[in-house]
């Protein structure tokens, strides 16, 4: 016989399996799913799949219909209270007087932070909430960070040598890594609302930075993430590839006239933790990759303002004489920075590691 619990965590865990199917198209919105379920059979699901379109519970109830009344919801993120471009969730639920929500977590925006509990708490509805709640958190970790702190969640993307190396001397780099790895790399752009990079890696590889290619994934539904270049002496070519897709452009640098006529969005030069303040109060970009060259990166690093390490090796040595990843010189053991493993994976003839900061 299951104990309640492990009820609610198997229904939990098919209402997160429906929010990942929203994780390249719902930005700046949270990934959502829920399910409704009574006297054990699964009678309504849905998640949320774009910002303007109907929220989870939405879909889930139009699903279940009257059979709603009396059910009980799993919902992998708390209700929201407000009325945005939807009416909000927790007023539905009410209206359609379902006996119980189970929610994962919890809401840190100050137009939901326990509002949305509060609400069905005040209709009789019985509420319980962190089922599941690191695997639900896990899917929306930009949106719950910049919620709380005003800041987005900083994935850093790193790709290098066996000896830590990610370039030759020459500053020749394509390709270190397989291209089963380089596919890897989109996932993570396409989860991203921005990905940042600096002139530098703009002048020497004449990148993109879009998302090209998902497995088994139609890219019309993909929000493409914004392109920030940092370009604070005005550098960027007009015959650069990245200024093919100006509406996704973003560049931090001296305002130039050429990039306004092309719709170019221009930042003024600031330090990099007000840049990403700004990005998140001005553009709702929660989730932020940098792919930048070793200067960039490094500076992300000494100011602390990581949250993730993605970073590929690939089964190769280039040499001492090849560039580093890093420039961040320490001089004793105690200021090394220490580093938590959360995932390895072997990706084509490489290995990714996910790694974080250790708490200082």
């Amino acid at each position: 016989m299951m104990s309640n619990y492990s009820v609610d965590e198997r229904y939990m865990q098919q209402a997160i399996g429906l929010a990942k199917q929203g994780c390249y198209s719902t930005k700046p919105n949270p990934n959502v799913g829920c399910v409704i379920v009574k006297d054990g059979q699964v009678i309504g699901q849905g998640f949320h799949p774009r910002a303007g379109q109907p929220h989870a519970e939405v879909f889930a109830l139009r699903q279940a219909a009257e059979q709603a009344q009396g059910a009980t919801a799993y919902v992998t993120l708390e209700p929201c209270a407000h009325y945005g471009r939807t009416p909000p969730c927790a007023e539905a639920l009410v209206k359609a007087q379902v006996k119980k929500v189970v929610i994962a977590c919890l809401d840190p925006n100050p137009l939901v932070a326990g509002k949305g509990i509060g609400i069905l708490k005040a209709a009789g509805i019985e509420v319980e909430s962190g089922i599941c709640n690191a695997e639900a958190a896990a899917l929306n970790k930009g949106f719950l960070k910049a919620m709380a702190t005003q800041m987005p969640y900083v994935r850093v993307k790193i790709a290098a040598s066996l000896d830590g190396r990610t370039a030759m001397a020459s500053g020749e780099s394509k390709w270190i890594t397989s291209t089963v790895a380089r596919q890897d790399v989109q996932h993570w752009r396409a989860i991203s609302s921005a990905v940042i990079t600096g002139i530098g890696t703009v002048l020497a590889d004449d990148c993109q930075l879009n998302v090209r290619e998902l497995a088994d994934v139609d890219l019309s539904g993909v929000v493409q993430p914004k392109r920030v270049v940092l370009d604070r002496q005005g550098r960027l070519p007009l015959t650069a590839k990245i200024l093919q897709q100006p509406e996704t452009l973003m560049v931090m640098g001296p305002f130039r006239q050429e990039l306004a006529d092309l719709g170019v969005v221009q930042i003024a030069v600031q330090p990099l933790d007000q840049l990403l303040k700004q990005l998140v109060r001005d553009y709702q970009i929660y989730d932020v990759l940098v792919e930048a060259g070793a200067t960039l990166t490094s500076a992300f690093i000494q100011q602390h303002l990581v949250d993730e390490y993605i970073h590929y090796i690939a089964p190769t040595l280039l040499g001492h004489s090849a560039r580093a990843m890093f420039q961040v010189d320490l001089q004793s053991l105690n200021q090394q920075y220490r580093l938590h493993i959360q995932e390895i994976a072997q990706v084509g003839e490489d290995i990714r590691l996910n790694l974080t900061p250790l708490q200082e």
